[in-house]
């Protein structure tokens, strides 16, 4: 467990999903890349609901990114390492710690992995997809590295609103499932908008030589959907709950297969 840092001078609330976590830090110009990095998840009321010290340790900008990641979670508590940090977790107050570089991308993962972990307690979910909103209404893309997330968000005509072109987050609220803008930016480097839209329905993407939509039975829906999902602990409370909220979102949000050549045509079937 790492000991709880004593930043109280810098504070800053990153609020994703209608989730809201205190960074603190002791550090002015950590605070103003904080700051710039999340802008547009940064809410007028600083309500607090979470809380994460940052202490700043070494000089490497980056650390090491190919050590493996590792997250151990034994009951509320979760524990989080990888080359460039060291974070631990309490789910019971919401609080917790993490020692890293001056590094957005360590941080960056430190908030998705408690994102997901949170997600996972709610019926909710990140995952490996695009999504964008048109008519009021989201659409997911999901598929892994090269399938073509960030190239159809590219192509996306001009009346959609991007929410990510990478990594999508899914919440369930009021039995209904919502997909989230999030500050965690794709190939593209755009930041999505900070808002929640009914999802419509969510798109297994293949790169051929024809658009064409196909319907996808239930099993291998569910089966597609977990291999996208962004999980990281072993824990076997949690990875049933993360199995359950994919059979709980399949069998609500329709899920096709979209085969696609890359040009802009292919808006022109997605609905």
């Amino acid at each position: 467990m790492i000991a709880a840092a004593t930043a109280r001078n810098y504070p800053v609330t990153i609020e994703i999903g209608g989730t809201a976590i205190t960074l603190r830090t002791e550090s002015a110009e950590f605070h103003r890349l904080l700051l710039e990095r999340y802008s547009g998840f940064i809410p007028c009321n600083q309500a607090q609901q979470f809380e994460l010290e940052v202490e700043l340790v070494g000089t490497d900008a980056t650390g090491d990114l190919d050590q493996d990641l590792q997250v151990c979670v034994k009951g509320k508590q979760w524990s989080m390492q990888r080359g460039d940090f060291h974070a631990a977790w309490n789910a019971a107050n919401g609080r917790g710690s993490v020692r890293q570089p001056a590094s957005p991308y360590a941080i960056d993962s430190v908030l998705r992995i408690i994102h997901s972990l949170m997600l996972a307690e709610r019926g909710g979910f990140l995952v490996h997809a695009a999504s964008a909103i048109r008519n009021g209404r989201a659409f997911l893309f999901a598929g892994v590295s090269g399938a073509g997330k960030t190239t159809i968000s590219r192509l996306a005509p001009p009346d959609t609103r991007l929410l990510t072109d990478e990594i999508s987050y899914v919440i369930r609220k009021n039995g209904k499932y919502l997909a989230c803008g999030t500050p965690f930016a794709g190939e593209l480097g755009k930041v999505g908008e900070n808002v929640s839209v009914p999802i419509k329905a969510i798109f297994l993407l293949n790169k051929g030589p024809q658009n064409r939509i196909e319907d996808v039975d239930q099993k291998k829906a569910v089966q597609s959907i977990l291999r996208n999902i962004l999980f990281f602990a072993k824990d076997q409370q949690l990875v049933s709950q993360v199995f359950e909220s994919a059979c709980q979102f399949v069998s609500q949000v329709p899920v096709r297969r979209l085969t696609f050549f890359p040009d802009q045509r292919v808006w022109e079937i997605i609905s």
